[in-house]
């Protein structure tokens, strides 16, 4: 029943999240053809400064068909996308629901406050794994179509990479959620600390070191190393997030 009424909570925000990333993986897939009919006539600009090299690099990739994707796809859109439902699907919760008057039920079942937690977040981070795992399984499936290969095993090292990240981002937004009894409070905190890392790696230069590094699987891409370091990282905080949340909602007075 638990588990069920998880489910009902954040089912939209999975559903939705599900149907975008699958459009958008489709489209970045479908759209190469077309790049490579763009990039095969002659450059007519050329790019300066720190932006400019990135747009450099991006080209360069976009000529081989992993490179294309992994620019494209696993270091542009889907880190964006996930980004976004990791932080809605962490967000809400009991706290927010005994603000609106509708946690007397829930809290009245025959059930600690840290099994009524630790559902909710096995929930969560459930579907956020099948949303990592839709946006780089389907890579295989939808690459023939257009004439082109990718590995199940890439997908599967991509996707191992995309939930260890995006999962510190949810556990973020489900800490907040028991500070803050509002659903949109902790969902814009937690996105706008996400732009600030992005925007700081990027300028720093850093970028393979940090969250969004881990999440596009830069290392894994460009040196074949798995990120171990950084995957024990996101469990670490992941797990110290949510035993802080579980311990802020022990200790509330409802």
């Amino acid at each position: 029943m638990l588990w069920y009424k998880s489910w009902l909570e954040t089912r939209w925000r999975f559903v939705i999240g599900l149907v975008l990333v699958i459009g958008s993986v489709a489209s970045t897939v479908f759209s190469y053809p077309e790049v490579q009919r763009i990039l095969a006539s002659p450059p007519t600009q050329t790019f300066g400064g720190i932006l400019g090299r990135q747009i450099t690099e991006a080209l360069v990739l976009a000529r081989e068909y992993r490179g294309y994707i992994w620019s494209q796809w696993l270091s542009g859109n889907i880190p964006e996308l996930l980004t976004l439902f990791a932080v809605m699907l962490g967000s809400g919760g009991l706290l927010a629901q005994a603000e609106r008057g509708g946690a007397i039920f829930t809290l009245s079942l025959p059930v600690s406050r840290r099994r009524l937690l630790g559902v909710r977040a096995a929930t969560g981070l459930a579907e956020l794994s099948v949303l990592a795992l839709a946006a780089t399984l389907l890579l295989p499936i939808l690459s023939p179509v257009v004439g082109e290969r990718y590995a199940i095993g890439d997908a599967l090292v991509h996707a191992l990479c995309l939930f260890g990240a995006s999962s510190m981002l949810f556990a973020f937004s489900f800490f907040l959620s028991t500070v803050f009894s509002d659903v949109w409070r902790p969902a814009l905190i937690v996105l706008c600390l996400a732009i600030l890392v992005a925007l700081g790696e990027q300028v720093s230069g850093l970028s393979r070191y940090g969250v969004y590094g881990l999440m596009s699987g830069e290392a894994y891409f460009r040196d074949g190393v798995l990120p171990w370091l950084g995957l024990m990282a996101s469990a670490t905080v992941t797990a110290s997030a949510m035993s802080a949340a579980v311990a802020n909602i022990t200790r509330q007075d409802f």
